[in-house]
């Protein structure tokens, strides 16, 4: 029972206008990167299962770069090392913009998705681990702790569902969230070797960098080579590339100057730039390149889900990603004694940890880490992706379509502007 004067906190309670704004604007471009991101994969598994599957495999293999700077890689390798740098670049951005600016720099608000982030990662790890225990494939337990964004919000889109702002903008913070965790992994337990003094040289650009972007410098010419040699030193020490796109994006500062109000913070300057590329660009391409199995019909799809890994990679997805989440939102919320936002019920917060289990891109990438592009391994993990990322879209499919009434309901309230003040009457 509550004190006379005080109530329960609520999750997944409606946030300021110009976070709905923004996160609604966000979402637009991921929905589009999704539907791109998806449109990679399939083509990259047709032509993997036709007759001219050695030209794909010869594309993906191609090496092209300087020796001399140990970056002749393959043109699959420069997608996962280098363009999704970018995507980690926009996904540091956002992560410390939510932190310092946004609705979640109030600690009581930032709970609930770096909670269900926590508990969507450990669950997964856990069932992964449990099902390989005798089999060998333990280096693996990272691939089913991660959500991919673009293919969530793009499975959103396919099924025409209204999602409340609360719901979109715990949906947008848990990946991110999930993203930043995921590098961290990346960064400790994908590390084979460690070059401490390419490390330590990384540290001289990216301190030129976080110098510039701080004096608000936003000249591309000045801050472009420095970035490049950043990914270049930190992909020499033997850390995975991607950390350098978190590590610059953590350095360009959020607020904006006193009188420097004309002109958007950097960070949002960057966003705005980059966003684009990351969504249309480089999580597309790296999806072509690294979603082509060559499966073997029925009989090798069969084959390939026999195999520990992959069975633990859909047990962690669907199941793992489902409890995860929706466990840590029901302790929060029996720990705080929170109450879900009005309308929303148990079966939302279900449908949006089902949803959570759609973990394309970082998952793809944490298995050729684990076990090594184009390896047997490899293979079954991407059939493992793939078939738990399909079952989960389709789980969440239908759960968030059973309440899709609910929804449209509260999102048109959402719209509604009585005063014609251009902020509709609910966040006012």
């Amino acid at each position: 029972m509550t004190t006379p004067g005080h109530t329960r906190p609520h999750l997944f309670r409606r946030g300021s206008w110009l976070e709905h704004s923004r996160t609604a604007e966000i979402l637009r471009a991921e929905t589009t990167g999704g539907l791109l991101l998806i449109a990679g994969a399939v083509i990259a598994l047709i032509w993997a299962n036709t007759s001219r599957s050695d030209s794909y495999e010869s594309l993906r293999d191609w090496t092209i770069g300087p020796h001399s700077l140990h970056l002749d890689l393959s043109l699959g390798s420069w997608a996962a090392d280098g363009l999704l740098a970018i995507f980690f670049f926009v996904a540091g951005l956002e992560l410390k913009r939510e932190f310092v600016a946004g609705d979640l720099r109030d600690p009581r608000r930032a709970l609930l998705p770096v909670a269900a982030a926590v508990g969507g990662m450990i669950v997964p790890a856990v069932l992964f681990t449990l099902i390989n225990l005798d089999g060998g494939g333990l280096r693996g337990w990272a691939i089913p702790t991660a959500t991919d964004i673009a293919f969530a919000v793009a499975i959103l889109a396919v099924i025409s569902t209204h999602l409340p702002s609360g719901l979109r903008t715990f949906l947008l913070t848990l990946a991110v969230v999930d993203d930043l965790l995921a590098i961290v992994v990346i960064a400790i337990f994908y590390t084979s070797s460690l070059h401490l003094g390419w490390l330590l040289l990384a540290l001289v650009p990216l301190a030129a960098f976080g110098v510039l972007v701080q004096r608000r410098v936003r000249r591309p010419e000045l801050l472009l080579p420095l970035a490049v040699a950043t990914w270049a030193l930190v992909h020499a020490s033997g850390i995975h590339a991607t950390v350098a796109g978190v590590a610059l994006a953590f350095t360009v500062p959020v607020l904006r100057r006193d009188g420097d109000t004309d002109k958007p913070g950097l960070t949002e300057h960057f966003e705005h730039l980059l966003r684009p590329i990351s969504a249309g660009i480089a999580v597309p391409v790296f999806a072509f390149f690294a979603a082509g199995v060559t499966v073997g019909g029925w009989h090798g799809f069969t084959d390939a889900l026999s195999d520990r890994v992959a069975i633990g990679i859909v047990v962690g997805l669907v199941v793992g990603k489902t409890v995860g989440i929706t466990l840590a939102t029901w302790l929060l919320a029996t720990f705080t004694r929170a109450e879900l936002d009005d309308e929303l019920a148990w079966v939302d917060v279900v449908g949006m940890a089902i949803l959570g289990g759609i973990g394309f891109t970082v998952s793809l990438l944490i298995g050729e880490l684990a076990y090594g592009p184009a390896s047997l391994r490899d293979e079954h993990v991407k059939v493992g992706v793939l078939a738990g990322s399909v079952l989960a879209a389709a789980l969440a499919s239908v759960v968030l379509r059973y309440r899709n009434r609910v929804y449209r309901r509260i999102a048109d309230a959402e719209t509604v502007d009585a005063d014609g003040d251009g902020t509709p009457d609910v966040f006012a």
